[in-house]
């Protein structure tokens, strides 16, 4: 490639991005998630636009993958598994028996209204049963929604996709090499398990290799972060288990574990999933060819109504039997199973696989993601505050960023006092930290200066805390029960949802 090439290459790819970066803010004044823009993007690109052909399946597979395992990589990184514990039976029962009643729904419905044979109809019934992980953490990480409903869902949409594409792995094969169904649920579970198991083992090696490294920057302990969730889905995957789960479950175990520099691993990892994002969804838009979506958007429509209307509502009614869960709850789950990348990526299975009827199971699920996604994400606000599940009087959670003193067996606490945060008004003395942690340091606007017991804590300020290792646990509780509900945090409980 010449010099001229690759600089209209870079041109061209810059300039994509920063159209792609400019539409995350136009998506959230206009209220629509930003990933239908994204698909936008790739079909303008395309060969019916501006004449970018790809038609390379098995790379766009490929490349999907990758960034799929990278998105849920995040998202696991950045699950508060103080909130995700409490609703582990609940998230775990709707991405299996959930998925399994959706499946076999929209595959009745595939074959019965559709006339499709009862391997496609499995086949598009089992692509469009995954929630998205990118999708969920995009969209509902921006509402103020109780802990145990984010919870619940981005759970749900971080573990079903395991499930999902090993079904559609085992389905999208000859007609007459189908293993019987009892093998393919074994052969999904023994997967499952593998994954899970590799999963915490790699994440928990990991959280000691980064706790008792001493790097010489906050990026290269960024970077190992991440390399280990990627090695995590490749050692996985080595083992013919599922790596999106082992990535998923080493996330949510590094998230859980206190690392040094931890503000600045998820402030890389939010940056490459993003740029995942947004790489994926407009690849996936230079896929589609526009001319077949025409003959496919009625029945797309009409699929994606059983599967908004019946599908997803069943899923969840079924699934929760077991667990204890209000119907307003129940509600909220229904409308908010999100499609996107997932469903799109995994319709390229059965396409790579030869499988006859592949080219329409994509564009079918290219129009029911844009449609019902434009329809789920713009109303989801509104639903949450007609069942009474948004909190506007939610504080921003502290956000702790963790430097290590080696030599003194200490580690320095650092975080900002958000507007909302019960912290503002404080007294330093009011604190009431463990007796070895103390706050050493203010930063407001241009003043820097230790602060007195006397000293009246303010939004906006940023505090450097000093804390013995063995005390950071609970100085962090503190401050974390302070920022809720202010300076009697001490003497009345926490009013948490």
């Amino acid at each position: 490639m010449s010099i001229l090439n690759l600089a209209l290459t870079l041109l061209i790819g810059t300039s994509v991005l920063l159209v792609a970066v400019l539409a995350i803010r136009i998506s959230g004044l206009l209220g629509f998630p930003s990933l239908l823009i994204y698909l936008v993007i790739g079909v303008v690109l395309g060969g019916s636009g501006l004449g970018i052909r790809f038609s390379d399946y098995e790379l766009a597979k490929a490349l999907g993958t990758v960034a799929l395992a990278l998105i849920l990589a995040e998202g696991g990184f950045t699950t508060r598994w103080s909130n995700v514990r409490p609703q582990l039976l609940t998230g775990v029962l709707l991405s299996t028996v959930g998925v399994a009643v959706s499946v076999a729904v929209m595959a009745t419905a595939a074959v019965w209204l559709l006339g499709m044979s009862w391997q496609v109809g499995l086949i598009l019934g089992a692509v469009v049963s995954s929630t998205d992980a990118a999708a969920v953490f995009s969209v509902l990480r921006r509402l103020r929604l109780p802990p145990r409903v984010l919870a619940t869902l981005e759970l749900e949409s971080g573990l079903n996709d395991a499930p999902v594409i090993l079904i559609v792995t085992a389905l999208s094969v000859p007609a007459d090499a189908i293993e019987p169904w009892w093998q393919i649920g074994l052969f999904v579970v023994a997967e499952l398990i593998g994954g899970a198991a590799i999963g915490l083992l790699i994440g928990r090696m990991g959280a000691q290799l980064l706790r008792r490294s001493t790097l010489p920057s906050s990026g290269l302990y960024a970077i190992t972060t991440l390399t280990i969730l990627v090695l995590a889905f490749a050692v996985a995957a080595v083992a013919h288990t599922s790596g999106f789960l082992a990535t998923y479950v080493a996330g949510v175990v590094l998230g859980h574990a206190d690392l040094p520099y931890k503000r600045a691993s998820v402030a890389f990892s939010e940056a490459v999933s993003w740029l995942a994002q947004i790489g994926l969804f407009i690849m996936l838009g230079l896929l589609v060819d526009p001319p077949e979506i025409v003959p496919v958007i009625l029945p797309a429509i009409v699929f994606g109504i059983i599967l908004l209307l019946v599908a997803r509502p069943l899923s969840v009614i079924l699934s929760t039997i077991a667990v204890r869960i209000s119907l307003r709850d129940q509600v909220f789950y229904s409308w908010s199973g999100l499609r996107g990348a997932v469903p799109i990526v995994l319709a390229t299975i059965p396409v790579t696989a030869g499988i006859n009827g592949g080219d329409r199971i994509l564009h079918m699920v290219f129009i029911l993601v844009v449609i019902f996604t434009l329809v789920q994400g713009t109303t989801l606000p509104m639903v949450a505050r007609v069942l009474g599940l948004a909190n506007t009087e939610q504080t921003t959670e502290l956000e702790f960023e963790v430097a290590a003193l080696d030599e003194a067996g200490a580690q320095i606490l650092a975080f900002t006092v958000a507007a909302d945060s019960r912290l503002n008004g404080v007294y330093v003395g009011e604190l009431r930290l463990p007796r070895t942690a103390i706050v050493s340091l203010i930063l407001r606007g241009e003043q820097r200066f230790v602060p007195e017991r006397e000293t009246r804590i303010r939004a906006g300020d940023q505090l450097l805390v000093v804390t013995p290792n063995d005390q950071r646990t609970r100085t962090e509780r503190r401050l974390l029960a302070v920022s809720r509900a202010g300076r009697l945090a001490s003497w009345r409980p926490e009013q948490r949802d």
